[in-house]
């Protein structure tokens, strides 16, 4: 069977039924008209913009919740695979969130969840202070998951940042790294496209970044996230990219390339360290 890769972009908003109407057409889309059977949503695409108690609020008890469930529903109706991008997971427990990609199999069977280790505590270039652990608590375990003989990676965001984190993926077998995001305008116009081309390059795997785009309101305020959302073969091409606003880029998986990238430039064999 042939892997078809596709990665989703949208404008998340604070209102979660209108994203998750939204994702579910652009994913009905992807998989009638283009034919893909694999698909990624980007970063916390059920949520975004508001404060700490919306995005509180907004968290699913995973199984339970509107975001998962259409999910898994649309997985098993097309008989496709779908990484549910991040879903913001409540932690009743914790008083926090997780920030969680959810993977389904074919049958709406969940396969992996990973919870997002490195959480985006910085300052930005204009001086606006993002404090994710604020409400979100990280993970702590790698994750990969395989379908239809393709091993796949869990990487979020800020994850990105952090070449260890792909070198562990690939060391458990990953031939694609997922990555959902929502990069910020002002990072993602100088890092987003590099750092996506340089985990793909090391890591010799396919790289399927998925982002928001446009304008959210953001403590008052309207924040921009970048969009840009691409996948980048082992070599390092941008083999797919969405174009401005909502929209999906689809390409083929090719093992073959994957394995002759590995042959001709062994890394893995050269590591010293």
């Amino acid at each position: 069977m042939t892997m078809k890769l596709a990665v989703v972009q949208m404008n998340s908003t604070a209102d979660v039924a209108r994203n998750i109407a939204t994702a579910r057409d652009l994913m009905e889309v992807a998989v009638t008209r283009d034919g893909a059977t694999w698909l990624l949503l980007p970063e916390h695409f059920q949520w975004a913009g508001g404060d700490r108690e919306g995005r509180l609020a907004s968290a699913e008890i995973l199984g339970e919740g509107p975001a998962y469930r259409m999910c898994r529903d649309f997985a098993r109706e097309y008989g496709v695979n779908v990484h549910a991008g991040s879903i913001y997971e409540a932690l009743p427990e914790d008083g926090r969130v997780a920030n969680s990609s959810i993977a389904f199999d074919r049958w709406g069977n969940e396969i992996a969840r990973y919870r997002k280790i490195h959480l985006f505590d910085i300052t930005g270039p204009d001086g606006a202070q993002y404090l994710e652990s604020e409400t979100v608590r990280a993970g702590d375990t790698t994750v990969v998951y395989e379908v239809d003989g393709v091993t796949f990676g869990c990487a979020i965001c800020y994850d990105l940042r952090f070449p260890e984190l792909f070198r562990s993926l690939v060391d458990k077998g990953a031939q694609v790294i997922a990555l959902p995001a929502a990069f910020t305008l002002q990072t993602g116009k100088d890092h987003w496209e590099p750092l996506i081309r340089a985990r793909a390059i090391e890591t010799q795997c396919y790289l399927a970044a998925a982002g928001s785009c446009g304008s959210v309101p953001r403590n008052g305020q309207p924040h921009f996230t970048y969009g840009h959302s691409m996948i980048v073969d082992p070599w390092g091409h941008k083999v797919a990219q969405v174009s401005d606003g909502d929209g999906i880029a689809v390409t083929n998986f090719d093992a073959d390339l994957v394995a002759r990238t590995r042959r001709d430039i062994p890394l893995a064999r050269h590591r010293a360290i």
